[in-house]
């Protein structure tokens, strides 16, 4: 699908990876909802790349409707990409100190990253679905955002790697069901790349983590996790799998 001309929708899009991608979207000429929790910053970036800021928690269903409403009606029609970024990364101990048990977090991330991403690809599917379809047939794309902790969980990031594992796990099933519709399901699982909570970390702690990717020897930089979800959109061939965005790492336990 070329994206120029096209209406895009980045979730968790005020920032990090969600940000980047909203930039990479709109520099190659689609129309972009930047959508976030947090509507001050979907509504700077939305500003600086002339797209649509909305406010919307992803795991509530009736703001994510709410949300797509606000795109239709905002941009003109409905989104042919959705781009799921949204995401919390809260880490606990399945037991921690003093036997203290963590299933309300458990429960938090699961219903951010993984239920919010369902419920975000869930009506732009339905949406996409009574789309014209393109030269090809294609009528939308789906990425999803897993992450490197899929497969590498550390310690204290149960929560985290089951959610990500689980928004890994149905992009076959989606795109397998989404197929006849002409719609295409993907999912990236980004390894450490600068963004917000990274740049946050002591100096020593970064050098650390760096230290374990063999190359580039670096953090990634969120322009190329931009770059990778413009090049799924635009290779009509990539459906059903999940890409490792990760210059080769693997996470220690620790």
């Amino acid at each position: 699908m070329q994206i120029d001309g096209q209406i895009a929708l980045v979730t968790g899009g005020g920032s990090g990876l969600g940000a980047a991608t909203a930039r990479m979207l709109a520099s190659r000429g689609a129309k972009v909802a930047v959508l976030d929790y947090d509507g001050a910053k979907a509504n700077a970036v939305a500003a600086e790349i002339g797209g649509l800021g909305v406010q919307a928690d992803v795991g509530n269903e009736a703001a994510v409707a709410a949300a797509f409403d606000a795109v239709v009606a905002g941009l003109g029609a409905m989104p042919r990409v959705a781009v799921n970024c949204a995401g919390i990364g809260v880490a606990a101990r399945v037991v921690g100190r003093e036997g203290k048990l963590s299933i309300d977090l458990y429960e938090r991330v699961i219903r951010v990253n993984l239920i919010g991403s369902y419920i975000v690809m869930s009506y732009a599917a339905r949406g996409m679905q009574a789309l014209e379809p393109l030269e090809g047939g294609e009528r939308g794309v789906i990425v999803n955002t897993a992450s490197a902790a899929w497969q590498d969980g550390q310690v204290g990031q149960a929560g985290y790697a089951a959610s990500k594992g689980g928004i890994a796990s149905m992009c076959l099933p989606a795109a397998r069901e989404l197929a006849r519709s002409g719609i295409r399901v993907m999912a990236v699982a980004p390894g450490l790349f600068n963004t917000p909570m990274m740049e946050s970390l002591p100096p020593e702690t970064t050098q650390q983590i760096v230290a374990n990717i063999p190359f580039p020897d670096r953090l990634g930089h969120p322009s190329e996790f931009g770059l990778m979800v413009a090049q799924i959109v635009e290779n009509a061939y990539l459906n059903g799998t999940t890409i490792r965005l990760d210059g080769a790492t693997r996470l220690p336990p620790r």
